[in-house]
């Protein structure tokens, strides 16, 4: 029997196989964003679908686009490059869980919390084994960012902030940069959340504790986690 996570998956890819990038919020979303939530947030809302726009025809964000598909091996020069199923788990996750937040985007504090409920990466397992837990990390996004009201509705696909594309951006260039063909995987996710020290996800992180030391660890094992990953 299909787990929550694989549902949710599943309806994540259904949706990005329809469409090559998100959409920006409708006006009635705008309007609700700029009613109840924090200034932080309506400032999420109003710059999040540009980055997506702007970087249409660019390598790299057209592989961030296509990866996590139903059919995710994209070819990048003479490599090929995919997102491993672990990493896709995560990344719909992350739009789940900045739903749960009534948060207008998916930020990188939503990548984050993403890879903690998918649990099984090396980067989950990396941030538990450090205190970093799921529900430390909703509060803290809370404190860095702001409640939303409760009779505030979250878009059925809260789209990317700019800070959570470049941290994908970043991801697939750490892959691209070893050379080799293989997998995106949830360490190289979470070292691009780490990667963007302006990012609310970044400052989540260093508030519970990670570190550069951390980081340099996960960046040894994202090979190893790539290789094992299942296909």
């Amino acid at each position: 029997m299909a787990t929550a996570a694989q549902a949710a998956a599943a309806a994540f890819l259904s949706f990005l196989s329809s469409s090559p990038h998100h959409t920006a919020p409708s006006s009635s979303v705008s309007f609700l964003a700029a009613r109840v939530l924090p200034a932080s947030l309506r400032a999420a809302a109003a710059g999040s679908p540009t980055s997506a726009s702007r970087s249409r025809g660019r390598g790299v964000a057209a592989v961030v686009a296509q990866l996590p598909t139903a059919n995710p091996e994209v070819a990048s020069g003479e490599k090929k490059i995919r997102w491993s199923s672990r990493a896709v788990r995560s990344f719909a996750m992350a739009e789940l869980e900045a739903r749960k937040m009534r948060y207008p985007t998916t930020g990188t504090e939503g990548l984050l919390m993403g890879i903690l409920v998918e649990g099984t990466s090396d980067a989950a397992k990396l941030l538990r084994a450090n205190g970093i837990t799921l529900l430390k990390v909703r509060e803290e996004a809370a404190n860095v960012l702001g409640k939303s009201e409760m009779f505030y509705f979250s878009p059925m696909h809260p789209p990317l902030t700019e800070a959570a594309q470049r941290a994908l951006d970043w991801a697939i260039n750490e892959k691209l940069k070893s050379g080799e063909d293989g997998e995106v995987t949830a360490n190289h996710l979470l070292l691009g959340i780490w990667s963007d020290k302006e990012s609310a996800g970044h400052k989540v992180l260093a508030s519970l504790g990670f570190d550069d030391e951390r980081a340099n660890s996960l960046a040894k094992t994202a090979g190893e986690e790539a290789a094992m990953s299942p296909r």
